[in-house]
């Protein structure tokens, strides 16, 4: 199951790479704001890095300083990398993981533009980190680690590249109830990233198992039907309110004004069976609210300098 999961994660964020999500929409803009970016800081990257994929502003609250190695986990177009690498310096570095080649790709497009030497890629699964024990100190992501099928693997991946006293600054989804069957046994809904967040406390319980001390994992309060303000969004995030969607006569993955998925509208049988698994979600999420279960969380946590534990965060 694993594999199919990540596989379908995989085909889903590769084809958002293509499809021309950027700040210039008002849609994805929004979403940015309304998950903590400020216009100013939209505004110093490339507009092709936000897709409006987020759901917090790790880089906000990372507490980043000069000459420090920060990693970004599932770095998409680069949004979080570059805000990093510009509060690390030249003397410092920014590094994306992605398991994706398109956004590879599109991420390296975008760093040539931005002009910011003090970045750098790298393609893996982020349980598998293709970098030195003890060598970052901080590790960054944003809306990610519930796409991982297997978490505990991913928080002691993280130990490990961190340094002593290095720490953890994320933001993500997590589940402030269960989920109904129908939304939980959804392959669509996991890659929307529903299914496959976890119990809060078991996120924190699976950080402190992995060596992390001083855990938090914070509801942030946000409106993840932030998403609906991007019309028929491809990936991580709800599709638009069901008065949106009848209000046009097309497929839910048609292109209006500031619609995102105009790459999706093909031919062939692999557009009928993606048109087919944007259906599935549209309506899962029509019928349950996901603010009901899920909650946009920010988490924090740092790596002990000794097995007592006693340190405490930077700040």
């Amino acid at each position: 199951m694993s594999e199919t999961i990540i596989e379908a994660v995989k085909s889903k964020y590769g084809s958002v790479a293509g499809i021309g999500l950027s700040t210039d929409h008002q849609g994805v803009k929004a979403v940015a704001e309304a998950f903590g970016y400020s216009p100013e800081e939209l505004a110093t990257i490339p507009a092709e890095a936000n897709m409006g994929l987020s759901c917090g502003n790790p880089t906000a609250t990372a507490h980043l300083r000069p000459g420090e190695t920060v990693v970004d986990l599932g770095s998409g177009g680069g949004l979080d990398v570059f805000l990093a690498a510009r509060r690390v310096g030249p003397t410092g570095k920014a590094i994306g993981i992605d398991m994706t080649p398109e956004m590879l790709d599109l991420a390296r497009r975008n760093a040539e533009k931005s002009g910011l030497t003090n970045v750098a890629f790298h393609q893996a699964t982020i349980d598998r980190l293709p970098l030195p024990d003890a060598s970052v100190d901080c590790v960054i992501s944003n809306c990610v680690i519930n796409l991982a099928p297997d978490k505990p693997a991913v928080f002691r991946e993280l130990a490990r590249v961190l340094k002593p006293g290095g720490r953890l600054a994320v933001s993500d989804i997590a589940l402030k109830r269960e989920l109904p069957p129908e939304l939980g046994n959804d392959l669509m809904a996991y890659v929307g990233c529903i299914a496959g967040a976890i119990p809060i406390e078991d996120y924190r319980d699976g950080l402190i198992a992995a060596g992390f001390a001083h855990v938090e994992v914070i509801d942030s309060g946000a409106d993840l039907n932030a998403y609906a303000k991007v019309e028929n969004q491809a990936a991580c995030c709800p599709p638009p309110s069901p008065s949106a969607s009848s209000s046009s006569s097309t497929s839910p993955l048609a292109v209006v004004d500031e619609g995102c998925c105009s790459a999706q509208v093909s031919v062939g049988p692999a557009a009928v069976v993606d048109e087919a698994l944007h259906a599935r979600l549209a309506d899962l999420l029509r019928r349950y609210d996901v603010n009901d279960y899920a909650a946009s969380v920010k988490v924090f946590a740092v790596k002990p300098r000794a097995e007592s534990g006693d340190e405490k965060p930077q700040s």
